[in-house]
């Protein structure tokens, strides 16, 4: 048999997301800018001896490694896209990265909650002079980091197969965003609880405004654990979906045995099928039924006849 005649029948395993390209490059410079932020605190701090300024800087260093995580996790699934090593492609390596990157959140939350703890225990002295100035710089690049991982919302130029619906969500992206996101809340707490203290003398404010991070922050932490978790632990992505596969195929005497469905990728989800029937039709009949189904991008169907 010639390789060109079993050409239909082969197909590709590069299930990354529709916009990985363009995720890929804006993760880049996020890590480029906080890292460039995060030089010039420590630097400053150790210049000007503003012990304030050289922790937010080594605070920084934590948002960096999480984000160059993500950086390289996009970087690798694309470069290894095509290698015949992964049997099914190198989607969930956006699923990994974002797991690590959730731990780190929810060490980082941890760490700003003891160090409250600590605060309200033995209050410090504050200088408000040098500290809101920071947080607020603080603030401004993690706004300017959120603006370059704001989620595409341009479905329309998504390619076929791509789901619309349920699958889209690019996880890896996500988990950098919110660690942006944490940031920018700490900076915004912060600010807050200076403010307050500062022209109150409620100095108890700001290790209370931190203890409220911490709880924010470590419940959107778990969140995405659960969410990266259930990919990688090829949890069912949509119930609904797994509803209308068992619908299309089980007409007349056609009857689903087993059947998995996961997740390879954003927008890109595996089904296998096992199919008892009394007159069983061949396989391409069942993935014909199931042709209208966005995200399904790797059908296979086992079909087997009823002895009774």
């Amino acid at each position: 048999m010639h390789l060109h005649s079993i050409a239909p029948w082969t197909h590709g395993h590069a299930f990354l997301g529709a916009h990985h390209r363009a995720h890929e490059r804006r993760m880049w410079s996020v890590v480029a800018l906080t890292a460039v932020m995060m030089v010039a605190e420590i630097g400053g701090g150790a210049l000007f001896g503003s012990i304030a300024l050289v922790a937010d800087g080594w605070h920084m260093a934590t948002h960096v490694a999480a984000l160059a995580i993500a950086g390289l996790a996009y970087l690798f699934a694309r470069r290894h896209a095509d290698d015949a090593r992964f049997s099914l492609g190198t989607g969930k390596f956006g699923e990994l990265a974002a797991f690590a990157s959730a731990v780190i959140l929810g060490m980082i939350a941890l760490g700003v909650g003891y160090e409250s703890v600590l605060r309200l225990i033995h209050p410090v002295a504050i200088h408000f002079r040098e500290a809101i100035p920071i947080a607020a710089l603080g603030l401004c690049v993690n706004l300017a980091s959120a603006w370059l991982l704001r989620e595409d919302h341009d479905h329309d130029r998504a390619p076929p197969g791509y789901d619309r619906g349920v699958h889209h969500d690019d996880t890896n992206f996500r988990a950098a965003y919110v660690h942006v996101l944490a940031d920018a809340l700490i900076s915004v707490l912060t600010i807050a609880g200076l403010s307050v203290a500062w022209a109150f003398g409620w100095t108890f404010m700001d290790p209370f405004v931190g203890l409220v991070g911490m709880v924010v922050i470590a419940s959107w932490a778990l969140k995405l654990i659960r969410a990266a978790g259930n990919v990688l632990l090829d949890a069912v992505p949509d119930p609904e979906l797994e509803r209308r596969i068992r619908a299309r195929i089980e007409r007349g005497g056609d009857r689903i045995t087993d059947l998995h469905l996961w997740q390879l990728g954003p927008g890109h989800a595996a089904l296998m099928a096992s199919v008892v029937s009394d007159r069983p039709l061949a396989p391409s009949v069942y993935k014909q039924r199931l042709d209208d189904l966005d995200g399904l991008s790797h059908v296979t169907i086992e079909v087997n006849e009823c002895p009774h």
